[in-house]
């Protein structure tokens, strides 16, 4: 096997304690599987600031161009709350995006069988519930110019701008087709065509590049706000989504919470392809920081654990190694292994954050 880098940034909060769990799966792989990731570590957001008075060092950003897939912990805190805009911890994470040019924001909601009980929708609605978010990343409303506060007369006036050039969609819906068409064939993009011109070049160009070379998937159109009523209705009836920066900002949050925890979902950030015809990667978990539980053993890791799976499977060519990761995680779920997020009243086995990567490793080695 060649050898794959990563570059790992903890970051905040309980980024450091979930990185931990997954910096020993790692090991794993390299020992009992063959891999040889090279992996090194370095510092971003509030961690970044507190040495380099900035949340992403310049080195740091040079490193995290040069390696095969960056995987990131969680960043802020309060702490931070005071610091300006232009340092405070979630510039460094929206600085790696930009730079690294991560487009296309992938983020699953699974629901695992022995999770189904979590969601705040009946079991048999979100029970093997398996979908897929593709979210632009880099453009949008929350990078158009102009922006900012200004004033108007005698008052303040905030101004965002919603800006979307036929590249970047085209780009984003020829990722979202590429992944369909691994999955299910099934495409819906979601966009507000019915009061927005941003989101008519949306509809336009996504149905183009389905025309010319996708006709094989099946596409469909839906206002966002209708998506949103859907993924609560029948989420099953979706595959994959597509769609802009803030309606997916929104709607993977509501996907996300079908599934009853944030400590379960991983997510992917995919650019351009490199040289060695792998996309620039940033891999992480969709739950923030949380400071509140830091350092008390009571973080779930398996987000993270799933966010290297994701690794696995689209920067390093393992999706069979992916597989067997996802499946270990999934006995451990079967098995009745909780953190206190997957803590219900009627049981469980109690765990810290460290004795759920020990039960991980457990159904590795039980894999082999």
């Amino acid at each position: 096997m060649s050898k794959k880098t990563l570059l790992i940034l903890p970051g905040d909060g309980i980024g450091p304690e979930v990185m931990t769990e997954v910096s020993r799966i790692i090991d794993w792989f390299n020992d009992r599987r063959g891999m040889e990731i090279e992996a090194s570590e370095d510092l971003v957001g509030g961690a970044a600031y507190d040495v380099h008075g900035v949340p992403l060092a310049d080195a740091t950003m040079d490193r995290a161009q040069d390696v095969d897939a960056v995987l990131l912990g969680a960043v802020g805190g309060p702490k931070y709350d005071d610091l300006d805009f232009s340092v405070k911890p979630e510039r460094g994470l929206l600085r790696l995006r930009k730079e690294m040019d991560l487009f296309a924001n992938l983020r699953p909601a699974q629901c695992f069988d022995a999770l189904a009980d979590f969601s705040s929708l009946k079991p048999e609605v979100v029970a093997g519930l398996d979908i897929m978010i593709v979210r632009e990343l880099t453009s949008g409303v929350y990078f158009g110019e102009p922006r900012g506060i200004f004033e108007e007369g005698n008052e303040r006036v905030g101004i965002n701008t919603q800006r979307y050039t036929e590249s970047e969609i085209e780009r984003v819906a020829r990722a979202a087709f590429d992944l369909a068409r691994k999955r299910n064939g099934k495409l819906c993009s979601m966009e507000k065509a019915n009061v927005m011109e941003s989101g008519i070049l949306w509809r336009e160009v996504v149905q183009a590049v389905h025309d010319a070379d996708y006709p094989d998937i099946e596409l469909s159109h839906m206002y966002a706000d209708n998506g949103a009523m859907q993924l609560v209705r029948n989420p099953k009836q979706f595959d994959v989504i597509v769609t802009d920066n803030l309606f997916g900002d929104m709607l993977s949050d509501v996907a996300a919470m079908l599934t009853g925890s944030l400590g379960m979902l991983p997510s992917a950030s995919l650019g351009a392809p490199m040289d060695n015809g792998r996309p620039k990667a940033m891999y992480e978990p969709v739950h923030g920081s949380a400071p509140d539980i830091a350092g008390q053993g009571k973080a779930n890791p398996c987000a993270c654990i799933l966010s290297f799976a994701m690794a696995l499977r689209y920067s390093f060519d393992e999706g069979a190694e992916a597989d067997r990761l996802e499946a270990a995680v999934e006995k451990v779920l079967a098995d009745g292994v909780r953190t206190p997020d997957l803590m219900q009243a009627d049981g469980g086995k109690p765990a810290t954050t460290t004795e759920m990567g020990d039960a991980v490793l457990a159904a590795l080695d039980a894999s082999l």
